[in-house]
């Protein structure tokens, strides 16, 4: 791939995201989230085990510290709790609560009723998806 192709495909992924993450505004604020909070909660998977705070760094890119600054706002506001990782008793995982898996629910909704991404047919986004996957594949 040329260089002109790759930062025109950088630059629309960056778009797309900066779009979405736009749209979602008005959702973020009736619920008092910011953006970091809201990767947060999307990352939390409902209908898989609640990820371990390692788990959760890896998967929003960021440091120790900057995850339990996330975690404690999503405490705070009964988002999530933290819990004894029933695999490895020396570490903690975010479970969503009740009103956690509805507002995530809710904040995801308007994510994708907002993003450019809806324009496209399922077989376009299954193209991409696999495309997206393989870029993001290791080596």
């Amino acid at each position: 791939m040329t260089a002109p192709e790759l930062t025109a495909a950088v630059t629309a992924t960056y778009d797309i995201w900066m779009r979405t993450v736009d749209l979602t505004g008005p959702a973020l604020a009736a619920h008092n989230l910011t953006q970091a909070t809201f990767q947060a909660l999307w990352v939390i998977d409902p209908d898989e085990p609640p990820p371990s705070m390692k788990v959760m760094a890896e998967r929003l890119h960021c440091n120790a510290p900057n995850l339990t600054f996330m975690a404690n706002q999503l405490v705070d506001r009964g988002l999530v709790e933290r819990s004894v990782d029933p695999a490895d008793r020396r570490s903690r995982v975010l479970v969503l609560t009740p009103k956690g898996r509805q507002v995530r629910a809710e904040v995801v909704e308007a994510a994708l009723a907002g993003t450019p991404l809806a324009a496209l047919s399922p077989s376009e986004l299954r193209q991409l998806v696999a495309l997206l996957n393989r870029a993001l594949s290791p080596a």
